[in-house]
């Protein structure tokens, strides 16, 4: 009976381990000539402390590589599991250190809003990186790249492509994974999205010669099984801020 109960908790275990993580990424656009500092106060400050305390670690927040109009932020939440991010919710909701402490935030005037609107999406990490992986020290350029699909077996198939063989693929020739993610909820679906992290876009540009050049990425491109998977890619370069953990 004892040996029986030991299994059953080390399956239960195993299986939670297993659990692949769930991200939710929230795209703040600015008013031009905006006050920010409400925001980042709010993030640093507020929102993360809380976050931290229930679990959620390695928040990434960034900004757009250069000056575009208007200005984005980004911020980046990975949570263990779909009941994880549930959970957080309900806790949020009742925790009086959190409330109090945004009240500050939540007292800004419509004549100063911080944002116009944030958008959001939600993405189940690929069971080829089933959680992220933290970026090295000193990485300052991180490249939020998205593919969308003309269909749902699309998605499918590229990400049988990626969990079979492109993530090696990219492992070996230096594009530093952080996370990959089917969308299940927000705009541009079907899609999945995923995050790259490098020192500088020189690196970067050097590496993604490495890899358009690799045989068995050159190999696995012509199978016939994974054409016509990406109809359309967006990519945008993000700068970490100060108060990022990621």
């Amino acid at each position: 009976m004892k040996k029986n109960l030991l299994m059953l908790f080390f399956f239960i275990n195993l299986i939670g381990f297993a659990q692949n993580q769930y991200y939710e990424i929230r795209k703040y656009e600015l008013p031009f000539n905006s006050s920010e500092d409400k925001l980042h106060e709010y993030f640093s400050k507020v929102l993360i402390p809380a976050l931290n305390r229930y679990g959620v670690k390695n928040i990434g927040v960034f900004k757009t590589l250069g000056d575009p109009i208007p200005k984005e932020i980004y911020l980046f939440i990975p949570y263990k599991n779909v009941s994880h991010y549930g959970n957080i919710l309900k806790e949020l909701s009742k925790d009086k250190t959190y409330l109090n402490s945004r009240k500050i935030y939540d007292g800004v005037p419509e004549s100063k809003k911080v944002y116009n609107r944030y958008h959001v999406s939600f993405l189940t990490a690929i069971d080829g990186l089933p959680k992220l992986i933290k970026p090295k020290r000193g990485s300052n350029l991180f490249e939020l790249r998205i593919y969308e699909g003309y269909s749902e077996d699309a998605v499918r198939r590229k990400i049988e492509m990626f969990n079979k063989d492109e993530l090696k693929i990219f492992d070996d020739t230096g594009l530093y994974s952080v996370f990959f993610g089917e969308q299940i909820s927000g705009p541009l679906m079907p899609s999945l999205t995923y995050m790259l992290a490098f020192e500088s876009m020189e690196e970067r540009n050097t590496n993604w010669k490495k890899f358009s050049a690799d045989p068995n990425w050159k190999r696995i491109s012509n199978l016939d099984k994974y054409s016509n998977t990406v109809s359309d890619i967006k990519r945008t370069f993000l700068i970490p801020l100060k108060y990022s953990q990621l």
